[in-house]
């Protein structure tokens, strides 16, 4: 079963001159249910870290925004309900979505360049994949923002190692 403990901590794994977290979440919705999740903006704000302002269109721009500082992405490939891949920063995020029985799996993979970020993306998307789970089942996330991600960022340094973990805690802003 892919809700396990263990598949349910993201995967790091090389990606020709860059690494990719993989994440791999069972959910117990259809993928059209999902991929509303993944893109209308009052879902997103459900498990998403930032706002998204933009179309779900190829080439189109899109900006993130945040307390912090805004920052810009391009969408890069759209096919509803299956494929949403976009830049996201310097990172490209993909999430993939197939039908399994009644349900779905959603896979999770954010390509980027340095690997002493790795622990640190790897606890927060585990903290936003638990957050939109509780979301598409009409709940409220479990803790404080941020409580998942000190939960789990241990787990990731200690399976990823010292050297994907170099890159600290995100700011407060950027917490789902």
């Amino acid at each position: 079963m892919l809700n396990d403990t263990h598949t349910r901590n993201g995967q790091l794994e090389p990606a020709g001159d860059q690494w990719r977290l993989r994440f791999t979440r069972r959910l117990a919705h259809p993928p059209e249910k999902v991929w509303r999740a993944l893109t209308e903006p009052e879902h997103l704000r459900a498990w998403f870290p930032q706002q998204i302002e933009g179309d779900w269109k190829v080439g189109a721009r899109l900006v993130f925004k945040s307390e912090g500082a805004d920052f810009e992405g391009q969408v890069l490939t759209v096919e509803p309900p299956s494929v949403l891949e976009f830049s996201w920063g310097t990172d490209v995020l993909r999430f993939e979505l197939a039908r399994d029985g009644d349900g779905s799996v959603l896979t999770v993979l954010d390509t980027f360049a340095e690997l002493g970020k790795a622990a640190r993306d790897a606890a927060g998307w585990h903290e936003c994949l638990d957050n939109l789970e509780r979301a598409l089942e009409g709940q409220q996330p479990a803790s404080a923002p941020g409580a998942i991600w000190q939960a789990v960022h241990p787990t990731y340094v200690e399976t990823f190692g010292p050297e994907a973990a170099t890159v600290g805690p995100p700011s407060e802003a950027q917490l789902p």
